[in-house]
């Protein structure tokens, strides 16, 4: 049986990885460090299963990464440090986590002949969507605070003055970080593409949308927006929704992500040397976040969101993506429809982060 070594398997998304990759045959090797921040004292992942070898190791530490790829295939990299963050502290720990784990596992591979990888990458690296005005296609620039706190959201169009209108995003877009998170996933993004050039590599970037499902993590400031209503409902609030609760988003439940990662393995072992491609891996939806807040609540028959006009400097207004080409090229389709998957994530079971 192949053996695919997943970083960060005992996560939210890692974990359902492993679940999926087991029941496809794969013989699956976990290294994950078990942070306290991000898995408290109970993992995601249930650790003693046929077909499956857990290890505790940071993939910033190359001694122990050049050990734990002993007969691996393919390498399926999902560890990292996600979310906006608390605030600029956090930069060196999402720089080192990131992108040194990336760096140093890359490296790893190398020394071991193991040229396969999918990369868990991020929509973040886009910044703000795609846009237009009446002239054509346009650049949204960041957004001011003065603008934010008049409760100005809409990106406006420089050359006309208007507000921009939003369109599907695709994979030849140029990438446009806007805070410190996005930044180290385009940083691992350039790093694994610089891996193939220079080592024959084959790898798939794989850019998340806004993933939701069990085993989120929650009681954490790092977790998504799902996973934020979802503690407030929990504790009988009702869920805090910022800016006009109207920005765009893509939700794609994790179920469908770990289908993507297994056809991205797959598209792996047929590409040429070198090869390297980035995948949206999204619904091809579009839903606002008040649509989640609205969903969750009425799922659990809980508290009607709070629209607060509140807003965090990094966010972006909206960002949707373009399915077509993992679609096309890895024919990978999302299997759980939005009102299913809110449904069944409203009361599904998740993870405390302490």
């Amino acid at each position: 049986m192949p053996l695919v070594l997943v970083t960060g398997g005992a996560g939210f998304i890692g974990s359902h990885i492993v679940d999926q990759a087991l029941i496809d045959g794969w013989e699956v090797r976990v290294v994950d460090s078990f942070r306290a921040d991000v898995h408290g004292e109970r993992p995601s992942l249930p650790l003693s299963r046929p077909g499956l070898e857990v290890r505790t190791a940071d993939v910033t530490d190359a001694g122990r990464i050049d050990e734990l790829l002993d007969g691996v295939d393919v390498v399926c990299h999902q560890a990292a440090k996600v979310g906006l963050g608390v605030d600029f502290d956090d930069a060196p720990d999402y720089v080192h986590s990131n992108e040194t784990g990336t760096a140093v596992l890359l490296a790893a591979m190398t020394r071991r002949g193991i040229d396969r990888l999918v990369l868990a990458s991020s929509m973040v690296i886009y910044g703000e969507g795609r846009y237009r005005d009446s002239l054509g296609t346009v650049h949204a620039p960041p957004r001011t605070v003065a603008d934010l706190e008049a409760g100005q959201f809409e990106p406006v169009s420089g050359r006309t003055g208007e507000p921009l209108i939003p369109e599907l995003i695709d994979e030849d877009a140029v990438a446009d970080p806007r805070n410190v998170y996005a930044a180290t996933k385009l940083g691992q993004e350039n790093l694994a593409t610089a891996w193939t050039r220079a080592t024959g590599g084959r790898a798939a970037l794989l850019r998340y949308h806004n993933v939701y499902g069990p085993r989120m993590p929650f009681g954490t400031p790092y977790a998504g927006v799902a996973s934020l209503f979802r503690t407030a409902l929990e504790r009988h609030q009702a869920p805090r929704v910022f800016e006009d609760g109207r920005q765009r988003r893509d939700f794609v439940h994790v179920r469908d992500v770990a289908s993507a990662n297994l056809a991205a393995l797959g598209w792996t072992a047929r590409q040429p040397a070198g090869a390297a491609r980035a995948f949206n891996v999204a619904s091809g939806e579009v839903h606002t976040v008040g649509d989640v807040a609205r969903a969750l609540s009425a799922a659990v028959a809980g508290p009607e969101p709070v629209v607060t006009g509140e807003f965090r400097l990094g966010d972006v207004r909206h960002i949707t993506a373009s399915a077509d080409r993992i679609r096309t090229e890895l024919g990978w389709r999302p299997t759980v429809l939005f009102e299913q998957g809110i449904k069944e994530f409203a009361t599904d079971p998740l993870r405390p982060a302490n």
